[in-house]
């Protein structure tokens, strides 16, 4: 299987292979995110049937999920390598959220950072991608300020849980465009959060 569970650490926060161990604190960190009709978080009571979904992906091969854990141990939120391609070394760093008082930290840029890192220079990626909702302007400014460039827009790619189609914004980072990425999230994360 690839890729493999593994623990990321960094510090401002410690990506962990999920598990239900971390449900409790997933659907504490999930209230205040109900209501975004453009993405899909789950409910706190939704968190525990979410984790198995993701694990289920996790066993079929074609996702691998982690915990974004505080450097304290609390579980905040959760992202994922999604759409493995194996055999073309390729995965999609998506289905990404955190708790409303961790957004606007350090704790997400440094997340991108070390899955970026580990997409790179351990799996040795062709290319890591990332979709958004074209409606999730907050989504899509976050990827671009990572350095992604946007590859186009899938228009009426998926049906949406309200019945709206959804339109996917579609980014990609690629090797060589890897050094300035990494360099750019750094300085970043040197920088004071607001």
């Amino acid at each position: 299987m690839w890729p493999t569970p593994v623990t990321l650490t960094g510090t401002h926060v410690v990506l962990a292979p999920l598990s239900q161990d971390h449900a409790a604190d997933l659907a504490d960190a999930a209230s205040g995110l109900e209501g975004l009709w453009y993405t899909k978080i789950p409910s706190p009571e939704g968190v525990p049937a979410e984790i198995d979904r993701r694990l289920a992906l996790q066993a079929k091969g074609s996702m691998l999920p982690f915990t974004l854990l505080t450097p304290s141990g609390r579980a905040v939120g959760m992202t994922t390598y999604m759409n493995i391609d194996a055999a073309n070394r390729r995965v999609e760093i998506g289905s990404t959220w955190i708790s409303p008082e961790t957004q606007r930290t350090g704790l997400n840029t440094e997340a991108k950072l070390l899955l970026l890192a580990h997409a790179f220079d351990t799996l040795d990626c062709i290319a890591v991608e990332f979709r958004t909702h074209a409606m999730n302007h907050q989504s899509r400014r976050a990827i671009e300020r990572l350095g992604a460039k946007q590859d186009g827009l899938l228009r009426s790619h998926a049906i949406m849980a309200n019945g709206t189609l959804r339109d996917t914004a579609v980014y990609s980072i690629l090797p060589h465009e890897w050094p300035a990425v990494r360099a750019n999230l750094t300085a970043r994360l040197a920088r004071p959060q607001s």
